[in-house]
């Protein structure tokens, strides 16, 4: 069930993230540490750590799921006003009890959550969402993909324009999960595929963002463009920024050639 937050309390929490800008935004960045050594020495936790120290007003700390509690008691999120996670093949193995105190911090307390690339499919995001976080296809053809910023007013688009991310997964839509508030950024493919690449959600006092590119395989989040829409989605998860009202869509890119599943004839 999807939870939405009435005008009112929106506005209110709007204030208090407003009120809260002089405090230090603290950042937890979690990773099952399955990524690729070669590319991510760190993981991708440690890779936007590495930039996140630079960012004034961050604070930082990592967790994995060898630490006691899968890196997610109650302590590590009552720390935490925003919880980057990045999940691939171990998403069973996040205890649902985890999952549950993520859920209960985002909706009752107000953390924020990030959620990069395979976290789609990571329970975390399924439970807070209650989806099945799946998209149509998922095939690694190391192709290019251009980025195509749609709502340029959004605070999580600051100091973004369109890129081009050299190499990377292709994820095709449908994608199935609830209406977002906001899709920030779009993506196209050589094939003719179009997909949402940032998306937003309100889930009781909590804000969520998922970030869809970022296949560990590519070192993605080393790109400046990708740590900056990182770091504008944690300040917006955190409540520290807000999007104004009637946001305008700027169209951007060429339109959807080929839909559903990818196939080797897309192209």
């Amino acid at each position: 069930m999807r939870i939405l937050v009435p005008a009112f309390l929106g506005c209110a929490l709007c204030a208090a993230g407003f009120a809260a800008k002089g405090k230090p935004v603290r950042v937890l960045l979690w990773s099952e540490q399955t990524e690729p050594r070669e590319v991510y020495p760190h993981g991708i936790s440690g890779a936007l750590e590495e930039h996140f120290k630079t960012v004034p007003g961050f604070r930082t700390a990592t967790a994995t799921l060898a630490d006691d509690d899968a890196g997610v008691s109650d302590a590590a999120l009552d720390n935490a006003d925003v919880l980057v996670w990045f999940g691939h093949r171990k998403h069973r193995d996040v205890p649902d009890a985890a999952v549950e105190r993520i859920v209960r911090h985002v909706r009752e307390k107000g953390m924020g959550f990030v959620a990069l690339h395979s976290s789609h499919f990571s329970k975390p995001l399924k439970a807070l969402l209650d989806a099945t976080g799946a998209w149509s296809s998922y095939v690694n053809t190391g192709d290019p993909e251009r980025i195509w910023v749609v709502l340029p007013e959004h605070p999580i688009a600051k100091g973004l324009r369109d890129f081009t991310i050299p190499k990377t997964e292709i994820y095709t839509e449908p994608f199935q999960l609830p209406e977002p508030e906001a899709v920030v950024l779009e993506g196209t493919w050589p094939s003719g595929h179009r997909s949402r690449e940032c998306l937003t959600w309100t889930v009781g006092k909590g804000r969520l963002v998922y970030i869809r590119a970022g296949h560990e395989q590519y070192p993605i989040f080393f790109m400046s463009e990708m740590r900056q829409l990182a770091a504008n989605a944690v300040q917006w998860a955190a409540g520290r920024t807000a999007a104004p009202r009637n946001l305008k869509r700027r169209e951007a890119g060429p339109p959807a050639t080929a839909s559903g599943p990818y196939k080797k004839t897309s192209q």
